[in-house]
C-alpha cells in the first residue's frame, strides 16, 4: 500500500515465495482490472407458415431503444452459475419460453458492438416448433416471431443482423448432417413436412427417395401409428427419438 496525503492506491496483490494460495486468494482484488460487459444472446428459430421466423424481442432501454433484437442480456454474477442459466433466465424473463435444447453457437467481443463499452457476447441458438411456444408469446407484448426473409431489411439493435447470419448458417449445416430440424416441427410430423424443412434450411430441393431412404436407415424416428391428409394420400405421422438430435450422418443429405 502506496500512502499520500490524498490518495490510497493499492496494487494488484503479486504473489511472493512464502504466500500461499490462500492468502493469494483473499488479498486478491479482481476490481482493480477492467472487464469487458459480458451478455448472452439467445437466437431462436421456428417454422410456421412454410416460413423460417426468428424470435425477436423490442428493446425497452438505452442503448438502441425501440428496436427490434435478440432476446439475452448480462449475466448475473449471484444468480446465475452457468452461462446456460443466464440464457435460459433472459429467456424466460423476456419471452416466458424455454427451447428444448441449446446449442452455444459463438462468442463474440469488441469495443464497437455496443455503446456502453468493451463487450462480450456469448451466442446460443436452436429450433422449436411454434404451438410450443404460442401461448406463451400471446402473453408478452414486445415478443414475436418475425420472418427471416422481413428481418434481413430490418434495422436491428446492436450487431444482431450479423449474429442471426452466423446462426442461420450453423442451421444450414445442421440440416445437411441431422434432423435436428424436427426440432421445429410440432411433436409428430410426417416425412413431406420433415423434408421441406431441411429443403428450407439448406435452400435447394433434395430427392425425396433418397431423403425418405437416409432417415429410414437410421432409425431416428418413430411411428406412431396414425396417419394424416391434407387433402392427398395420407401421410404416416412420426416423432423424434429421445436421442435422435445428436445423430450426424456419414454423408450429407445433398449427396
Amino acid at each position: 500500500m502506496f500512502t499520500n496525503s490524498k490518495f490510497a492506491i493499492k496494487w494488484p496483490v503479486r504473489p511472493t515465495a512464502t504466500m500461499d494460495e490462500k492468502q493469494f486468494l483473499a488479498e486478491y482484488d479482481k476490481r482493480q482490472y477492467e472487464s469487458p460487459l459480458l451478455t448472452v444472446d439467445a437466437v431462436l428459430f421456428t417454422y410456421h407458415e412454410e416460413r423460417l421466423k426468428v424470435l425477436l424481442v423490442k428493446r425497452s432501454s438505452h442503448p438502441d431503444r425501440g428496436k427490434w433484437g435478440l432476446p439475452g442480456g448480462f449475466v448475473d454474477l449471484e444468480r446465475d452459475k452457468t452461462l446456460e442459466d443466464t440464457v435460459l433466465r433472459k429467456l424466460k424473463e423476456k419471452t416466458g419460453i424455454e427451447p428444448p435444447y441449446l446449442e452455444q453457437l459463438q462468442t463474440i467481443g469488441n469495443a464497437g458492438r455496443d455503446k456502453r463499452g468493451w463487450s462480450v457476447t456469448v451466442i446460443y441458438t436452436a429450433l422449436m416448433a411454434y404451438l410450443d411456444c404460442e401461448a406463451h408469446l400471446d402473453t408478452v407484448a414486445d415478443a414475436q416471431w418475425l420472418s427471416l426473409d422481413a428481418v434481413y431489411s430490418m434495422a436491428l439493435a446492436f450487431d444482431h443482423q450479423l449474429i442471426i447470419g452466423l446462426a442461420r448458417e450453423r442451421m444450414r449445416q445442421k440440416a445437411l448432417y441431422s434432423i435436428v430440424p424436427a426440432y421445429a416441427l410440432p411433436e409428430t410430423f410426417t416425412l413431406p413436412e420433415l423434408q421441406h424443412l431441411h429443403e428450407i434450411l439448406i435452400g435447394k430441393p433434395l430427392q425425396k427417395k433418397s431423403f425418405r431412404r437416409r432417415i429410414e436407415q437410421a432409425e431416428l424416428l418413430i411411428d406412431v401409428g396414425e396417419k394424416r391428409s391434407d387433402g392427398g394420400r395420407p401421410a404416416t405421422l412420426y416423432r423424434m427419438k429421445q436421442d435422435s438430435g445428436a445423430y450426424t450422418f456419414v454423408r450429407n443429405l445433398e449427396d
